[in-house]
């Protein structure tokens, strides 16, 4: 005898998905639009339905954006993903070099952090011991200087 499991799947709405997702319920709004959610159901009311698949797409549109993948490339991987299993070297290439790309962003980051925390210490050097700022321009012309300007 066959026995069928039924599988419950909490139904989200879009400002549900925003909040949960930490984006806003415009974003969603567009990204619905731009066909990135190709499952999600509307009510009898035309609100738009996401359930816990949905909320997988989202996760994955979410990523690729926010590591500045254009639309266009996202919309392709959704595409590809919806095709099956065998475009999943594409999504591979796509997924890696999107690493990378993050990778490479994470560096210039934290090397910009550096600079900030350095600079955090040194005006708190300032503030603390009421020194004049060295690294800002104005302060190294010289007076005469400053009247012509």
């Amino acid at each position: 005898m066959l026995k069928f499991i039924q599988e419950v799947f909490y139904v989200h709405n879009k400002k549900e998905v925003a909040d949960k997702m930490n984006i806003s319920e415009h974003t969603i709004r567009f990204w619905a639009k731009s066909g990135f959610f190709p499952f999600i159901k509307r009510s009898d009311t035309n609100i738009r339905l996401f359930d816990d698949y949905d909320l997988e797409w989202v996760k994955i549109v979410k990523c690729l954006r926010v590591a500045g993948v254009e639309s266009k490339e996202i919309k392709k991987y959704i595409e590809l993903c919806l095709v099956g299993d065998s475009t999943v070297p594409e999504r591979y290439d796509i997924i890696i070099r999107t690493k990378e790309k993050t990778k490479a962003q994470i560096k210039e980051l934290m090397e910009q952090m550096v600079l900030l925390e350095y600079k955090e210490a040194f005006y708190q050097n300032i503030m603390k011991n009421n020194l004049k700022d060295s690294w800002n321009p104005i302060n190294n012309i010289q007076i005469e200087e400053r009247i012509a300007i």
